[in-house]
């Protein structure tokens, strides 16, 4: 591993702090290709129009007209946390415009992810005039042609990448389709969902539905935007850092829904001094849980509730879900690690596992776990089921994906489709993330031929990891005030949150929680003291010292005594 710093051009720094922007800011900002404090304007005023997305105007005018008839809509969820902030954003929305909206989510252990034909024929038994998804349907081809068949309309909201066929939707709203101009690919599904309700309440005004009443306040749902932004971990362009600040804005003042409040609390977390880490390592992973474990319907009804007792009650089934997630992933991430201390030869490009015993829902979260530890793009693979009753799948398997920088995931699953016709049974998801469904016996097929596409794809370069950081930290900003500076802005993918380097003297070491180590360090005659977490995960070597690190400035808070705190995250070795 390899830590190297990220360059920034002088002048861009000394623009900002000519415009007020704090030293420690200014350097970072300038890493991150901000060139003056306007661009961190973060103000509603400044995000891209609906207009620009294409189909957005053709979506409203659809979903107007269903109103105004009285047809019944269904929202079609996913069942990770962008697509359950999407579905509630969704029904929220589209009731205060009096339209009559449910909403179906499929089981992840029965169904699997997306429109698929089964799926509809589930929702036909709600009778719906129109199916509408979120984060999900630009790969239903077979579903909505099934919707056709049973004479239901349909309405795609996605962000995914398409394939090579559409589907015959009505309508199809993704910025990442073809023809769309819209200058922010990155948005979430739970992003596309807001901007078709900003597009419907413009076609409402302009047809004088609102009659004098007050028009909804859909800045009201900007907090489960930058929930569901942050936690599917898309790139924080210019558009989406203003959404996920609108977003904390209303978490800090107290005006966010009744559920992301009751889940902070169930954390331990105050809501007033909520950041993008508690969106997407606090709430993310208790939403989360639900569609891992359980149902997701858990998750939305917490989010769609106003009701503060309900609400309250739903936060501590979920948060009692994600402690069981934790468990589950523990035990597989050890299983995953003895089977990497068994191979003969070392990893080559990738690393295909599969225990028969592993948890569907958790086989995502051990494949990222894998690929921090190994730097191979890494996929898990389950048993279709919940590791416990199999249903009618027992033959297929579902894996999940996390690559590395430089690789492009979705599009190596891609080649190997092309390759091997009919060995992927579905396949979709990102550059960084993807799901695939295979059969059983095909699994060693798969292994061995994505292997050998990855090796053809996969830079030379890419093949070290390189940790980016943002060089050293002087002593004097070591301060508490800076650290909540830090945690007050908004970072996340592409935006990435600040990554320091030191090398520091190592005083003493001892293993907390079973897997974490706290340290006490030593820089220029100061005392420092720091957590590594997961380090017994990802050390090779016991620590000592000088350490060069690359580290978080955090606030530790104990006993109700805030203090500074250093995070690491890479040791390098």
């Amino acid at each position: 591993m390899k830590i190297v710093t990220r360059r920034y051009l002088e002048a861009d720094r000394q623009a900002l702090l000519r415009e007020g922007v704090h030293p420690v800011l200014a350097r970072l900002y300038a890493a991150r290709r901000i060139r003056s404090a306007a661009e961190l304007q973060l103000d509603a005023a400044r995000l891209l129009p609906p207009a620009q997305l294409l189909n957005c105007e053709r979506a409203a005018q659809l979903l107007a007209d269903l109103i105004a008839r009285g047809k019944r809509l269904l929202i079609a969820a996913d069942y990770d946390a962008d697509g359950a902030t999407a579905c509630a954003l969704g029904v929220r929305a589209l009731r205060l415009f009096g339209a009559q909206v449910d909403y179906l989510v499929p089981n992840r252990f029965e169904l699997g992810y997306g429109l698929s034909p089964e799926l509809v024929d589930l929702a036909a038994g709600r009778k719906p005039d129109l199916l509408i998804t979120v984060d999900n349907g630009i790969a239903s081809v077979e579903g909505v042609q099934r919707a056709k068949q049973l004479g239901i309309a349909t309405l795609i909201t996605d962000h995914h990448l398409p394939g090579d066929e559409l589907p015959e939707a009505e309508c199809i709203v993704n910025p990442n389709q073809p023809g769309c101009a819209f200058a922010s690919k990155a948005l979430a599904g739970v992003g596309v969902m807001f901007y078709v309700m900003l597009g419907l309440r413009a076609e409402l005004r302009r047809r004088g539905g609102f009659d004098g009443r007050p028009e909804p306040n859909l800045a009201a749902l900007t907090d489960l935007v930058a929930l569901g932004t942050v936690a599917d971990v898309v790139p924080l362009d210019a558009n989406n850092r203003i959404l996920v600040a609108q977003g904390l804005r209303r978490l800090r003042t107290g005006l966010a829904k009744p559920g992301l409040i009751a889940l902070l609390r169930a954390a331990g977390r105050a809501p007033a001094e909520a950041s993008c880490f508690d969106l997407g390592f606090v709430l993310g992973p208790r939403l989360n849980a639900a569609g891992r474990l359980a149902d997701m319907s858990q998750g939305i009804e917490c989010l769609i509730t106003d009701d503060e007792a309900r609400a309250a009650n739903g936060a501590q089934q979920l948060d009692r879900l994600n402690r069981e997630r934790r468990k589950i992933e523990g035990g597989m991430l050890d299983e995953a690690l003895a089977v990497l201390q068994r191979l003969a030869e070392p990893p080559g490009a990738t690393l295909a596992l599969f225990e028969p015993g592993w948890h569907q829902g958790v086989v995502g979260i051990v494949a990222s776990r894998v690929r921090e530890r190994m730097h191979r793009p890494t996929i898990c693979f389950a048993r279709a089921g919940d590791g416990v009753h199999q249903g009618p799948h027992y033959n297929l398997l579902r894996g999940s994906g996390r690559s590395i920088p430089g690789f492009h995931l979705r599009d190596c699953l891609d080649l190997v489709a092309k390759r091997a016709p009919g060995l992927l049974l579905r396949f979709g998801g990102h550059a960084q993330a993807a799901g695939l469904t295979l059969r059983e016996a095909d699994f060693e097929r798969f292994a061995e031929l994505f292997e050998r596409t990855a090796a053809d794809l996969l830079p030379e370069n890419a093949r070290q990891r390189v940790v980016e950081t943002d060089g050293e930290l002087e002593a004097a900003y070591h301060s508490l005030e800076v650290a909540q500076m830090l945690e007050a802005q908004i970072w996340g993918q592409g935006f990435p949150q600040p990554l320091f380097c030191d090398t520091f003297a190592l005083e003493s070491q001892r293993i907390v929680g079973e897997r974490h180590l706290k340290l006490r360090l030593a820089k220029d005659g100061r005392r420092l003291e720091a957590i590594w977490f997961n380090a017994l995960d990802r050390m090779t070597a016991p620590l000592h010292g000088p350490l060069r690190a690359a580290y978080r400035l955090a606030v530790n808070e104990f006993n109700g005594l805030k203090s500074v705190q250093l995070t690491f995250e890479h040791v390098e070795t």
